[in-house]
């Protein structure tokens, strides 16, 4: 079953400006270190975190709660997987929500994909609830 769906759309130009302007001290606000790793090693650096940042943004509206309620932008990070597939993971308050909201027996998966066409970046999460195998 779907428990929730999110998506976003940043503009890469702006987080190009954000990070020209405010630098570490954004990176390290909003993206983990496995993050800022990926980007960093990216020829389209601002386009690999403003698809992070996408992300964040609709796993936020995925989990029902926007970026209020306590949770944070490093509750909510996006790894990849060896095939390139991206992966979101959440921690602190974010993976409390996610347990309120998957019902008893079951796992959340949380889903997501990312895109990006300059200057626009796109992320979609759903998150599914599936039976638990015994």
């Amino acid at each position: 079953m779907i428990l929730g769906i999110g998506t976003d759309l940043a503009n890469i130009e702006r987080i190009a400006a954000t990070l020209e302007r405010f630098g570490d001290r954004f990176r390290n606000r909003v993206f983990t270190e496995i993050e800022q790793r990926k980007a960093e090693r990216r020829a389209d650096t601002p386009g690999t975190y403003a698809k992070r940042w996408a992300a964040k943004e609709a796993c936020s509206k995925a989990l029902g709660t926007g970026l209020r309620m306590g949770i944070a932008w490093k509750d909510m990070s996006v790894r990849n997987l060896h095939t390139g597939q991206p992966v979101m993971e959440v921690t602190g308050w974010a993976a409390e929500r996610l347990a309120s909201m998957t019902p008893a027996g079951h796992e959340a998966v949380i889903h997501v994909t990312l895109t990006d066409d300059h200057p626009w970046a796109q992320a979609f999460v759903v998150i599914e609830a599936l039976p638990q195998r015994t």
